[in-house]
């Protein structure tokens, strides 16, 4: 009986071991036949002897910076639909950070000030000079404020998208489970797991809409697929209690105008999570002399749902209670 179910042990793990390298050389040869779809949409910059990707569009007094959430691996692309708005009135700059969109993966520890430094870098030499209204995303939001703090000079305001706050990050530091996940997550894309499950790839919702067009959908998807869950996402995620304390042990940027959009899901309203999250919220917001908290329906990436809501909001906070204060100087 033993010896028959180690045999069956051993076929069990000669069979996935062929599977995954099956998995993996069609992986190859998919990533192969899709960097034909990948040119470049936006300037490549030298910043650290690696390339790092910003694009640009629009005109205006004002430059507004969207900064993408973790695991956002297209951002120009998944994040058009919002920021084509902006766009039409004023100049936007979408920073790709190290290892996201057209930009070379770093393999560095993703320490918030390495993070911050190559993205002021990378914003001069694509010519955007500052000051900047940011518009971070998710756990961008960790990034917006620790420059607000480093260099209040350089941000106009802050256009905050479902953004983690570093309290909350330092609050609910990732546990042993947590981390191996995070690190087996990043194995198997490597492998190119994640071929059998493209829905976990990109989000769905993008290809649904019709701000992008159906070869830029395409650009979408093999951008997605190259660089899902690489070193530089894994490490952002695995330094993140380490780059919030960073931020938590700096005094609030009280001065900094910052609008805080908080996505609220419909049926995770009276949820613990959606609690506690407005709750900090509000506690951050009292901290700060010029901010508002605007509550929208709709799931983590709300840029995807509320993008004229967001446009909204966005543009009436800077006109009322920023550009309105500079003019009454």
């Amino acid at each position: 009986m033993k010896k028959k179910f180690k045999k069956i042990v051993i076929y069990f793990i000669a069979a996935a071991l062929i599977g995954l390298v099956v998995i993996f050389s069609y992986h190859q040869y998919q990533l192969s036949k899709e960097s034909n779809l990948l040119g470049n949409k936006g300037t490549l910059v030298e910043v650290d002897h690696q390339k790092i990707n910003v694009y640009t569009e629009g005109d205006g007094e004002d430059t507004y910076v969207f900064m993408a959430g973790s695991g956002v691996a297209a951002p120009i692309y998944e994040m058009k639909g919002l920021y084509s708005k902006f766009s039409q009135q004023h100049k936007i700059a979408v920073i790709e950070r190290a290892g996201y969109g057209y930009s070379d993966v770093s393999k560095d520890e993703r320490d918030i000030d390495t993070i911050l430094a190559q993205t002021r870098e990378a914003l001069l030499k694509s010519g955007n000079k500052p000051p900047y209204i940011l518009v971070p995303h998710s756990i961008s939001g960790v990034e917006a404020i620790y420059w607000a703090q480093k260099y209040p000079e350089e941000i106009k305001g802050i256009i905050a998208l479902d953004i983690g706050l570093p309290s909350q990050y330092v609050e609910h530091k990732m546990g042993a489970v947590d981390l191996w996940t995070v690190r087996g997550m990043n194995l198997l894309t490597k492998l190119g797991v994640q071929r059998l499950t493209p829905s976990k790839v990109f989000n769905p919702e993008v290809m649904k809409q019709s701000f992008l067009t159906e070869e830029e959908k395409e650009i979408y998807k093999a951008q997605s697929y190259k660089q899902l869950f690489n070193d530089d996402m894994k490490n952002e995620l695995l330094h993140v209690y380490e780059n919030s304390l960073k931020s938590e042990e700096l005094p609030k940027p009280k001065d900094t105008p910052i609008l805080l959009i908080d996505a609220i899901a419909e049926l995770n309203k009276d949820s613990k999570f959606t609690k506690y999250h407005s709750q900090k919220y509000a506690e951050f917001a009292e901290q700060i002399n010029i901010t508002d908290v605007k509550e929208l329906s709709g799931t983590h990436s709300i840029y995807l749902y509320k993008p004229d809501e967001i446009y909204n909001l966005a543009i009436e906070f800077m006109e009322t209670k920023v550009n309105n204060k500079e003019r009454s100087r």
